[in-house]
C-alpha cells in the first residue's frame, strides 16, 4: 500500500478513545502496521472529518456495565392504565436512564467490529448518531416536573427523527462489508442492533404517547383507560382479521401502482378464528403482515403472468388462516406464487448476502430515511391504499401516531416497486422481539406458506441481548 493510502486509512479510522474497547484496542501505530494486509477497496473513497471530539471510554464502560431492564406489553399496559403526574415523571426517568444504557451496549458492539468494517462510512455515520444520542441522554438530569418532561420529550422526538437514517445506512454498510466478515457474524450483529433499535423506539414512543395522552383535554389524571383503546403505543385489542384486511387493501393498491392499472390482483381470503385478538404494538404487526402480503401478491402476479395456460383466468387467491390457541395466535399466509427461487433460499434471512446484493445496494441509495412501517410506502403522495376512503377507515396506528414524531410518522417517500431485500429478515426481528416467531416453507414450483406466531397474553419480555451474549460476539 502506498504512503498516501496508509495516510488515508489512518484518517478514515478516526481512532479516538471512543473506538477503543478493553477487548480490542488499536493504536494508530498498530493500525498503520496492519493496513498493508487490509484493503479498503470495497468502500467508496469518501473524506471523513478527523476533528472528532474527545470521547472518554471510561464513561461508556460505566454504562455498558449496567444491564438493560426488559419490559413486556403487559407491564406497559398496567403501568399506563391509571396515568398520573407521578407515573408520567417516573416513566420519563426510566427512559432517561434506559436509553443511554441500551445505546451504550450497541456502541460497544460497533467498537468490537474489525478495523476494516468500522472504517465503512455508513457504519461510521451510525456510530456517530449513536454516540451523540448517548452523550446527550446520559447528561439529562433527574426529571422532577412536567415542564422538564416536556423539554425531555422534545429531545426524544428529535432523536427519533435523526435516527430514521439508521436502517438504510446499516444495510448499505453491511452489504459493502460482506466480504470482510463472515455472513453469520454480520447477520448476528445486524439482528442485535436492529432489535435494540426497536427496543429503544418502543420505550421512547411509549413515553411520548403517554405524555400526549396526559396533555389531552379529554384526559382526567388517574382515570383508567377503557378497554379497546391505546395505552400509549399498545393497542389493547388488536383484532388480527382487521389488520390483515387493512394491510391487504393497502398492499393491493401498492401492487396496482407498481404493475399498472390493468394488472390482475389476487384476492386475499381470510378464514379461521375471525375474532382472534391480542395486545400488540400495532405498527409492528402491520409491518410484518404488510411484508408477507406484499411478497405473496407480487409473487402470484409474476408467476401467473409467466404461465400461458393462465391467460384469461384470474390469479389464484392468497389464503390467510387465523388460529387462536390459549397462549398464542398463529397467522398463516399461503400463496401459489411459484415458491422461492433456489438461489435465493439460502439467503432468505440474511442482511449481508444474496445473489441480488448489488441491486439491493443500489436501491438502498434511493431510501435515505426508513421508518420500517407499512405507512411509509406511498402511492401518488399518499399513504399506500389508505387514502380517499378507498381502503376503509384510517388505521388506528396512523391516526394515533400523527400527534408525535416517532417511527410511526413517515418522513420519507419509498416507491412501492423499490425492493430492498430486507423485508423478511426485518419482519423476523419484529416478530421475535415480543417472543414470537416467523417461519417460511417454500414449495418449489407451487408457492409459499408463511407462519407468524404471536404471544397472545402480552406477558413475554422483549427479547434483548444480554451483556453475556454481547461479550461472546
Amino acid at each position: 500500500m502506498s504512503p498516501s493510502a496508509v495516510q488515508h486509512a489512518t484518517k478514515t479510522i478516526r481512532l479516538t478513545s471512543a473506538w477503543r474497547s478493553p477487548a480490542r484496542s488499536l493504536s494508530i501505530a498498530t493500525a498503520r502496521s496492519r493496513s498493508d494486509s487490509r484493503s479498503l477497496a470495497p468502500f467508496p473513497r469518501r473524506s471523513i472529518q478527523t476533528a472528532t471530539k474527545w470521547r472518554p471510554v471510561q464513561v461508556l464502560d460505566e454504562w455498558v456495565a449496567k444491564e438493560a431492564r426488559p419490559i413486556s406489553l403487559r407491564q406497559l399496559m398496567v403501568f399506563g392504565r391509571s396515568l398520573t403526574e407521578q407515573r408520567l415523571i417516573s416513566s420519563a426517568n426510566y427512559v432517561r436512564t434506559e436509553l443511554p444504557t441500551r445505546i451504550a451496549h450497541r456502541i460497544r458492539d460497533m467498537q468490537r467490529l474489525p478495523y476494516v468494517v468500522v472504517t465503512n462510512p455508513h457504519i461510521s455515520d451510525v456510530y456517530d448518531l449513536y454516540y451523540n444520542a448517548f452523550d446527550m441522554f446520559r447528561r439529562v438530569k433527574e426529571i422532577k416536573t412536567l415542564e422538564e418532561n416536556e423539554r425531555f420529550c422534545q429531545e426524544i422526538a428529535r432523536m427519533l427523527r435523526a435516527h430514521l437514517s439508521v436502517i438504510p445506512k446499516l444495510a448499505m454498510g453491511i452489504l459493502e462489508c460482506s466480504g470482510l466478515m463472515e455472513q453469520r457474524e454480520l447477520d448476528r450483529f445486524m439482528n442485535t442492533i436492529l432489535r435494540s433499535r426497536i427496543s429503544r423506539r418502543v420505550i421512547a414512543e411509549q413515553h411520548l404517547a403517554l405524555t400526549e395522552t396526559f396533555n389531552s383535554p379529554w384526559f382526567s389524571p388517574g382515570a383508567k383507560l377503557s378497554e379497546g383503546e391505546f395505552i400509549g403505543e399498545v393497542f389493547l385489542k388488536c383484532i388480527a382479521r382487521d389488520v390483515i384486511e387493512r394491510c391487504g387493501t393497502a398492499v393491493q393498491a401498492l401492487a396496482r401502482s407498481a404493475n399498472g392499472p390493468d394488472v390482475q390482483i389476487p384476492e386475499i381470503r381470510i378464514t379461521g378464528h375471525m375474532e382472534a385478538s391480542f395486545p400488540y404494538i400495532l405498527s409492528h404487526l402491520e409491518y410484518i403482515i404488510g411484508e408477507l402480503l406484499r411478497n405473496s401478491v407480487q409473487a402470484v402476479i409474476e408467476h401467473h403472468a409467466r404461465s400461458k395456460k393462465n391467460q384469461g383466468r384470474p390469479p389464484p387467491p392468497i389464503e390467510v388462516t387465523l388460529c387462536e390457541a390459549q397462549q398464542h395466535v398463529i397467522i398463516r399466509v399461503s400463496d401459489q406464487g411459484g415458491g422461492i427461487p433456489r438461489d435465493i433460499l439460502p439467503y432468505l434471512w440474511s442482511f449481508s448476502k444474496g445473489p441480488k446484493s448489488a441491486q439491493r445496494l443500489e436501491n438502498l441509495t434511493q431510501v435515505p430515511l426508513m421508518a420500517a412501517t407499512l405507512q411509509e410506502l406511498r402511492v401518488d403522495g399518499n399513504f399506500s391504499g389508505l387514502q380517499d376512503g378507498k381502503a376503509g377507515p384510517t388505521p388506528p396506528s396512523y391516526a394515533h401516531a400523527r400527534a408525535h414524531d416517532g417511527s410511526l410518522t413517515s418522513l420519507s417517500t419509498r416507491p412501492p416497486h423499490l425492493r430492498l431485500g430486507m423485508g423478511l429478515p426485518l419482519s423476523r426481528v419484529y416478530a421475535e422481539y415480543w417472543a414470537g416467531s416467523l417461519e417460511l416453507h417454500s414449495l418449489e414450483g407451487y408457492g409459499v406458506d408463511a407462519f407468524l406466531q404471536i404471544s397472545k397474553l402480552g406477558n413475554k419480555n422483549e427479547q434483548l441481548a444480554t451483556r453475556a451474549t454481547m461479550d461472546s460476539l
